[in-house]
């Protein structure tokens, strides 16, 4: 089954779906020549039959659950899933059902211990991040689709330069934003923002390759909630969902 179907071409053509809020900060994006050669490269990745995640319509989930003004707390990550089932448009979270990766597990070991929370209190067989989207977290990867089966396939392509910008807007827009950055790719796209505005809470990967070099310890989520607290906005429920 082709999850891309015709959607991808669509989503990123005369039909932009994407969340007023951001499309107000983010259309003319669309009209420059990355995005039209990224467009002509989805479309001939189309025609030659090959597998695209998310789906076409899950390409801009992040903005849909997380419009620009209830922005928090961004969590960036590097491409989508790339196994039938997984990507949903939300960076480290899996579609309701499907079991956590390897990155997303660790990630969960980290907030239970970080947060005190008692294991038989949380379902890590829960993978879907939705609940921390609606609360202003924005899920987004650097890439936003990638071939089956091929890691990091979509590179290169222009979604960095959209991302870029999202980042850009984020950065000049809002205030008191909390940017996570785990793993040297994340942190290098980090650099666009203004600690002086903006909160930086960085480690290496939450990867099985590097978690245990830095990743788990580093108490993300108690931070970002000190973080907001401090500036009298709401805390995340982590949690929330499980």
């Amino acid at each position: 089954m082709i999850e891309s179907a015709e959607a991808p071409i669509e989503s990123i053509g005369n039909k932009i779906n994407l969340e007023p809020s951001w499309k107000s900060h983010l259309i003319q994006e669309f009209s420059k020549d990355y995005m039209k050669s990224l467009k002509i490269f989805l479309k001939t990745e189309h025609e030659s039959n090959q597998n695209i995640f998310p789906k076409g319509s899950e390409i801009f989930k992040a903005f849909e659950l997380t419009p620009l003004d209830q922005v928090k707390v961004i969590i960036l990550g590097q491409d989508p899933y790339h196994q039938i089932g997984q990507a949903h448009g939300l960076c480290f979270s899996v579609k309701p059902g499907v079991t956590p990766p390897p990155s997303l597990q660790n990630i969960y070991k980290e907030l239970i211990d970080d947060l005190n929370i008692s294991p038989e209190k949380f379902n890590v067989t829960q993978g879907c991040l939705e609940s921390w989207a609606k609360q202003g977290v924005l899920l987004l990867n650097a890439v936003l689709t990638v071939r089956e089966s091929q890691a990091a396939s979509h590179q290169g392509k222009g979604w960095e330069l959209f991302t870029d910008q999202v980042i850009d807007v984020l950065n000049q827009e809002k205030e008191n934003l909390v940017f996570i950055f785990w793993g040297s790719y994340a942190q290098k796209k980090g650099e666009r923002i203004d600690p002086k505005k903006h909160k930086i809470i960085k480690s290496v990967h939450p990867s099985p390759l590097s978690a245990y070099r830095g990743f788990l310890g580093s108490k993300p989520f108690s931070r970002t909630n000190q973080y907001l607290k401090y500036h009298g906005i709401s805390e995340i429920d982590w949690a929330a969902g499980h």
